[in-house]
């Protein structure tokens, strides 16, 4: 992979609209001092930061966050990981030592002047450094200190590392996807470091809100297990209520049917009947078989699912004969949802896609063009920060020593002599 390669990939898509002119952001004025690294944490405070949140993000002096160095890497810059790059859109870098007094005082000064702190070190990390809840309350009443934890702050298992495969597993959701035969698997996406991302940003919001309505602030927390077992959904209830175990259903669904993967001529896709509205529409409309949409033996979900092997047999027969540029429109006029199984790449150049504008370039000071995905978030009158590239390590540290902290400029140079702040270059 070379830059020529990304930047002929990235030809394909355009620059991002940019928001209306004088537009307002939803959280413009907002102050958010981002202690966080890998996925969770960094992904919450980009939320923020789309928003209009200014936030910036504390790293460690020449390191950085070390989820810039997941792979693929760009290829003239170590430091700028695609992953990376994917959830810390629109943030300032500082550069800090925070085992030194002087970074130590410079981040205590940033908290002071903050709205927001958001952390996911492990327990007792802000604490040992002298940037827990409580100190930073002490200088800052109407703070809103945010802990991304893995199993709580508190308690027999604070202690304990968090990562999203392990918490697919503990949770209870890898026992629920696959195939029976084999053992369950995990989602290869990072749903839940995506997902606590996500609680994480709502209960930032919810905070910012209270407080604006009883002037006061607090310590929020979301912890990645309480998420994970959200994220097995309704299957929690349906436990309690049936003493029953979930068990693994491949692509099809052990609540509705039919629904799961069918093979066109030419392509698979997937359907979900989640009523017998949609099936009678299926039945009838799609395929012109109303004496199947009227049987009986199918009127219910029950029966269908009952009978799901004679009902898939019927479907994977019919549907083998034509294409799918066949079936589609026709179950698009049916109302049966319905869609095509893509790959990643196929996704991110489909039609829809496209019209939704989710894959764009943003022009990189120094590598040229760099991909961006864009929030799913649509704001009628406060339309979303115009993204700007991930930062380099420090690339804003001089900017907010001089304009928020009042630093002068033989200050700031004293500061990086000593080591304990890092600048960088194209600043």
């Amino acid at each position: 992979m070379t830059r020529d390669d990304i930047q002929r990939r990235l030809a394909d898509f355009p620059e991002p609209r940019p928001r209306p002119a004088g537009a307002r952001l939803a959280l413009e004025g907002i102050r958010v001092v981002d202690f966080t690294h890998f996925i969770a944490g960094p992904l919450a405070t980009m939320i923020l930061a789309d928003m209009g949140a200014e936030v910036v993000k504390i790293e460690a002096i020449g390191r950085g966050d070390e989820y810039r160095y997941y792979p693929p890497a760009h290829p003239d810059d170590a430091t700028l990981g695609g992953p990376y790059l994917w959830c810390n859109r629109n943030k300032q870098s500082v550069a800090l030592d925070l085992k030194s007094p002087e970074g130590l005082q410079i981040a205590r000064e940033l908290i002071a002047r903050a709205d927001v702190v958001v952390e996911n070190f492990s327990t007792g990390v802000m604490e040992r450094l002298g940037l827990g809840y409580d100190a930073c309350k002490a200088t800052n009443e109407r703070l809103i200190y945010a802990s991304v934890s893995a199993y709580g702050r508190e308690g027999a298992f604070a202690d304990r590392l968090g990562f999203d495969p392990i918490a697919q597993a503990e949770s209870g959701f890898v026992s629920m996807n696959g195939y029976p035969d084999r053992q369950g698997v995990r989602a290869l996406s990072p749903v839940m470091d995506i997902s606590t991302a996500m609680m994480a940003a709502n209960a930032i919001l919810g905070a910012i809100v209270a407080r604006e309505r009883h002037g006061i602030g607090q310590q929020v927390e979301v912890a990645l297990f309480d998420n994970a077992v959200l994220m097995t959904g309704y299957a929690t209830v349906q436990h309690l209520f049936s003493g029953d175990e979930p068990q693994r259903h491949g692509n099809t669904s052990p609540d509705t049917c039919p629904s799961g993967v069918f093979q066109a001529s030419d392509a698979a896709f997937y359907i979900n009947c989640g009523n017998s509205k949609i099936f009678q529409r299926l039945m009838a409309q799609v395929l012109e078989r109303p004496d199947l949409a009227a049987a009986p033996e199918y009127a219910t979900p029950k029966d269908r699912i009952a009978r799901r092997a004679e009902l898939f047999e019927i479907l994977g027969d019919a549907f083998s004969r034509e294409p799918w540029s066949h079936w589609q429109p026709r179950m698009r006029a049916a109302a049966v949802p319905c869609g095509q199984v893509r790959t990643v790449g196929e996704t991110l150049r489909s039609p829809e896609a496209r019209e939704r504008g989710i894959v764009s370039r943003l022009a990189h000071p120094e590598h040229g063009w760099v991909p961006n995905i864009a929030s799913p978030i649509r704001y009628s009158a406060t339309p979303l920060a115009d993204p700007q590239p991930a930062p380099s390590i420090g690339e804003h540290t001089a900017r907010v020593l001089r304009e928020t902290l009042g630093y002068a400029d033989a200050r700031i140079g004293e500061l990086a002599a000593a080591g304990a702040i890092g600048t960088a270059a194209r600043e």
